[in-house]
């Protein structure tokens, strides 16, 4: 899936992501600023989540519960130094947990992503549109 699209057509972005989305493991790459927490925060609504959003910056992760009591998490690796502070806080039992990881920043743990992901690129253009291409990896 590749499209081009304003902020006005998130809500509909949001449902294509998830509808599209082969695997629980969403890897949000683009550049800072691109719109991918904004992105996240649209998905997260899509998928009934009842929990304030917030970004998770300096928790590194954020745990949502749905109407449904489902948990989905949110990750954010951009201060992270080295894939050792992720093993140190357990993030294989997020990503294999069944549950939505939504993870920003991926590529400071790409050696501990699972390989049956989905990858989700961002770019800016202009006229404030943006690309979303998701990719489902196996």
């Amino acid at each position: 899936m590749i499209k081009n699209y304003s902020l006005q057509e998130l809500p509909e972005i949001a449902k294509e992501v998830v509808k599209n989305s082969k695997h629980k493991v969403l890897l949000f790459y683009g550049e800072m600023g691109v719109g991918k927490t904004t992105l996240i925060k649209e998905i997260l609504k899509e998928l009934d989540v009842i929990d304030n959003v917030s970004s998770p910056t300096f928790s590194l992760v954020n745990e949502y519960h749905t109407n449904n009591d489902e948990k989905i998490y949110h990750f954010d690796f951009y201060r992270i130094d080295d894939e050792e502070e992720a093993l140190d806080m357990g993030i294989e039992e997020y990503f294999y947990s069944n549950n939505w990881c939504l993870i920003e920043w991926p590529n400071k743990v790409e050696n501990l992503v699972p390989l049956n992901s989905v990858t989700i690129t961002i770019t800016s253009n202009k006229n404030q549109l943006r690309t979303i291409e998701l990719k489902n990896n196996e």
